[in-house]
């Protein structure tokens, strides 16, 4: 027999929670009494967004115009050679390479670890539950600082120092954000959608991938999302574990353009802009998704 019945329904759980969710976001009429939350959130949105504005003008610029003064946001004489000089004094493209394979691996099996795990806290019973979870959240509280020497000592053992594999097995295996937003998703489909299902004839591996991960899908994605640009903008744990020029990522690359008397500015901004313009396109694109998936992980219906 197959699991035909719960398949149907919970696609329709997921349309219906689309739905809601896209209904949420129109929904809300404009009240006079909003005006000064708007103001404050358009100041804080602009000072995040000023400094990437001057980062980007200031890779167009020559040295002495980044520090003149007074200070000019656009550039007198326009420089886009500044790119090419940075892309040629340092491995980028390598580099690129590095990154995108780091933080792809990392997010493909996070998000595999992470939906079966929160399926299990959220739905199998088993002795000592509710400990594990409440020590999974407590690892939040804990910096990754503090795990640095323990997990060096470990990378080394394993002969993993100065490889990829010290940057990708540790956080692809464990990512106790990852599992409390998706355990809170879980946690919100309704049990009749497994029960409909067993009775099908369908096991706990089969309701899995046929019912409970297409219902995680705005979750997982939203999740995909934050590990890859966690990732990506990652600088200590490489800084730790690598070595070799030809293992660096992009914020090592990056940093090269910065020395200890002295530093070429007009490369410096430039290699910063081409590491950073790739993100602010991946978030552009799929802001919708990461919206929906925090609002409706954060819900339980």
């Amino acid at each position: 027999m197959t699991s035909s019945s719960g398949e149907i329904a919970a696609r329709d759980l997921e349309a219906a929670r689309r739905k809601n969710a896209s209904h949420g976001l129109r929904a809300g009429r404009f009240k006079p009494s909003w005006i000064p939350l708007h103001l404050l959130l358009v100041a804080g949105s602009l000072a995040m967004f000023v400094p990437f504005l001057w980062m980007l003008f200031s890779a167009l610029k020559p040295l002495d115009e980044i520090f003149a003064q007074p200070p000019k946001l656009l550039p007198k004489l326009w420089q886009p050679q500044n790119f090419v000089t940075a892309w040629q004094g340092a491995d980028f493209a390598r580099a690129y390479f590095n990154s995108v394979y780091i933080a792809g691996l990392v997010t493909i099996f996070t998000l595999i670890t992470c939906s079966m795990a929160a399926y299990a806290f959220a739905r199998i019973r088993f002795p000592g539950r509710k400990v594990i979870f409440g020590v999974f959240l407590a690892t939040l509280m804990v910096p990754f600082q503090l795990t640095v020497i323990p997990l060096y000592v470990i990378m080394g053992q394993l002969r993993w120092i100065d490889t990829h594999l010290a940057l990708i097995v540790p956080p692809a295996l464990f990512n106790a954000f990852g599992v409390f937003l998706l355990r809170q998703y879980v946690r919100g489909i309704p049990l009749e959608l497994e029960e409909a299902a067993s009775i099908d004839g369908a096991g706990r591996i089969r309701i899995f991938t046929t019912i409970i991960l297409p219902l995680l899908r705005t979750p997982l994605v939203a999740l995909g999302i934050f590990v890859f640009l966690g990732q990506w903008n990652s600088f200590f744990s490489p800084l730790i574990f690598l070595n070799s020029d030809r293992n660096f990522t992009i914020p090592l690359v990056v940093n090269q353009f910065k020395g200890a008397y002295s530093s070429d500015w007009t490369s410096l901004m430039a290699a910063t802009t081409m590491a950073a313009l790739p993100m602010l396109l991946i978030f552009i694109i799929a802001q919708r998704q990461i919206v929906q998936g925090i609002a409706l992980s954060g819900s339980k219906t």
